[in-house]
Parts: C-alpha cells; structure tokens; sequence
C-alpha cells in the first residue's frame, strides 16, 4: 500500500483493500487461574520467609565472596592498605587515653587500663561499623539491586561480614596487646568465640534494620553516626560504669550496664582479662567499708584507710588472720576494693543479656527486613 504509513514491501495492494488488524487473543479463563496452571509468579513477589531463608543460605558463597573481596577492594588506594584495618582503631585508643585516661582520669579502679580501654574500642568498633555501612548499603548498591534478582538481605549480611572479618585481625592485634600488658592466656579465653558469634548476630540484626530504614529514607543514614556517638559515651568503652556518680540510681547504672554494646564489651573484657575479673564488683563478699572507700576514691594509686578493717587477702595474704586493722595513715591499693561492693549487673546477667540482644535483634532484623523485600530498588 503505497502511502499508507501502514506496509513497507515489494508490490501492492488492490485499490480499496483495507487492512484489519487482528483482535487480540484474550483467553477465556480467569488470568490468574492461567498463572497458576502455567506456574508464573509475579516478578519481585516476596517468598515466605522460610523460602527467603533457604535462598540466603543457597547464595552463600556469593555472600562470603562478595564480603571478602570488598573487604580487600576497601584499601586498595591506601599505601598502607589493610593495615589501616587495625590502625584506626589503635589511634582512636590512644586519643580516648589522653582526653580520658589522662585528662578526666577515666582510668580510675582500673588496674589495666590499656588493655581495657584498647578492647572496648575494638568491640564498639565492630557494631558501629555494622550500622553505619548497613544504614547505606541499599542506596550505594542500587544499580546492583536493579539489574539482578537476588535475596536483597544478601547485602547486609555480606558487608557484616567484612566487619567480622576486620574484627577478627583486631583481636589478633588485642591479644598482642594483652600479653604486652601481663594478661596471659587461660581458658577464659575460650568464651571470646560465643560472644563475638552472638555479637554477630546483633550487628546483623542492626544492620538490617537500619538497611531497611536507611533505603527508604536517607536522613536515617545521617542520624546514625549520632545516635552511635552518644552511645560510645554510655556504654563504658573509657571508664568503669561502677565509678560514675553516686547520684545515678543503681537502677540506672543497670541500663547502662545492661545495653547490647556494654554488654558485648564487658564480656570480652571478662574473657581477656584476669585483672578485670579479679577485681570486679561482687567477686568478693560485700564489705560497706571497703566499698565506700573505693567509690568514694577509685582513683589509680592508694588511698589512706583510717583504721577501717580490712580482708588480710588485701595486704598480708599468708597471714593466719582473716581480717587486719589498718592504722592510722596507712595505705594499701584501693583497685582491689571494687570486688567488695554489690555487683551492678552479674555475669550470668551479662551472659543473659547477650544471648537475648544477639537471637531476639536478628530475628526481628531479619522478618523486619524481609517484609520490605518487593520495595528494594524502586524509585
């Protein structure tokens, strides 16, 4: 048909002849009942959350592979490279020794400093860094997220892992440092591995919450690195929670104790440290004298007792005497004291806390990332 706009082909027609398009086929039966004869899902459909699991579990080595190659890929501009994996938080250390071991004598009651404010940096470090790069991984792997399907808790969960696998050189780095300092292996040590599992599962559980709130929303992922500051100051990476106040309440001292980045902390301080369990509250029996003296005066060094009655383990631990009256101006260390007063929160507390904040936080991270799953990758 020449003109037409509607044949482009050798020949013609007949003049007169009118091309009809066909009608489309529409099947007699229900659309959604073809689909489900034929099997077709809905494109980006969410799958049970059993399914999704068993996809998490299949995609696996993509999860691990992916982790470590951006774990090496993180450095690869620095001269230093993964050095910087250990660095960062040892110069974070020693500026939080100066400003508060030093000039606000946060170091007070502790007889190793060093070594316990060098493993609190290290283990905030390890959720801080899983909530910040949670909070942007799905907007900084848009693209990735559009161009294929896969579970999208796969991102989370990867870059976890690169904080787990950074965490791990840390405590080679931590266990140097506490032999430097005098604190030699026991079998203490072996409750490091249940605590950095358990501390995994937090993060991941953190991660995917704020993954899910930071990919909807950007301001979360701004808000975040506040929010982790003032915890930072709450949950004794630099000071003895026992040695704040008197005007806190024991209740609230609990809270603090008792928050999932305290708790991780104290219980690798506990597994590291002989001195930090030796001397911490409630590890001998309650003595108010002693007590009073300590929190009155935990600074480092000793303190004058005025003729209180002190344990011999104290200061003559060969003695046949349970107990010595001190004269006087004598002086003995005060760091021991702390084990004399009421414990804030125990270990089976501590142990408590820890399993609940690690398996309650990631199953509800998980079901709370998963109902958003059809809503990734969308503008």
């Amino acid at each position: 048909m020449e003109n037409s706009g509607q044949i482009s082909a050798p020949g013609s027609l007949q003049a007169g002849t009118v091309i009809v398009p066909e009608a489309p086929r529409v099947p007699d039966q229900d659309l959604g009942e073809l689909a489900r004869e034929h099997e077709l899902k809905l494109a980006g459909a969410r799958p049970s959350l059993a399914s999704y699991m068993a996809m998490l579990w299949q995609r696996r080595h993509f999860i691990t592979g992916y982790a470590t190659a951006r774990n090496v890929s993180m450095y690869t501009d620095a001269k230093l490279g993964q050095i910087w994996q250990v660095l960062t938080p040892l110069l974070n250390a020693g500026v939080y020794y100066l400003i508060f071991g030093l000039l606000f004598e946060a170091a007070r009651g502790v007889a190793n400093y060093p070594a316990f404010l060098v493993a609190g940096v290290f283990v905030f470090a390890f959720s801080e860094r899983s909530i910040v790069t949670g909070s942007n991984v799905m907007r900084a792997n848009l693209q990735l997220i559009r161009a294929l399907y896969f579970p999208r808790a796969s991102l989370p969960l990867a870059y976890v892992i690169v904080e787990l696998q950074q965490m791990l050189v840390g405590m080679v780095v931590l266990v140097v440092i506490m032999l430097v300092s005098g604190e030699y292996p026991s079998w203490y040590w072996l409750l490091l591995i249940p605590v950095v599992l358990l501390q995994s599962l937090f993060n991941t559980g953190a991660a995917l919450v704020v993954a899910r709130l930071g990919g909807s929303l950007a301001d979360v992922s701004e808000l975040i690195p506040f929010f982790l500051r003032i915890s930072r100051y709450f949950c004794g990476v630099m000071y003895l929670i026992i040695t704040l106040p008197a005007a806190l309440t024991l209740w609230e001292k609990q809270v603090l104790s008792l928050n999932p980045f305290a708790v991780y902390i104290s219980l690798v301080r506990v597994a590291f440290m002989g001195t930090y369990r030796a001397n911490s509250a409630g590890n001998q029996p309650y003595n108010a004298g002693l007590c009073y003296q300590f929190t009155t005066s935990p600074g480092p060094g000793h303190y004058i007792l005025p003729g209180t009655r002190v344990p011999t383990t104290l200061i003559a631990p060969n003695s046949h005497l349970s107990s010595i009256v001190i004269p006087r101006g004598s002086t003995i260390k005060n760091i021991p004291l702390q084990a004399y007063c009421h414990a804030i929160v125990t270990n089976n507390d501590l142990w408590i806390a820890a399993i609940g904040w690690g398996v309650v936080f990631f199953a509800v991270g998980l079901v709370f990332f998963w109902r958003a799953e059809h809503l990734y990758g969308r503008g």
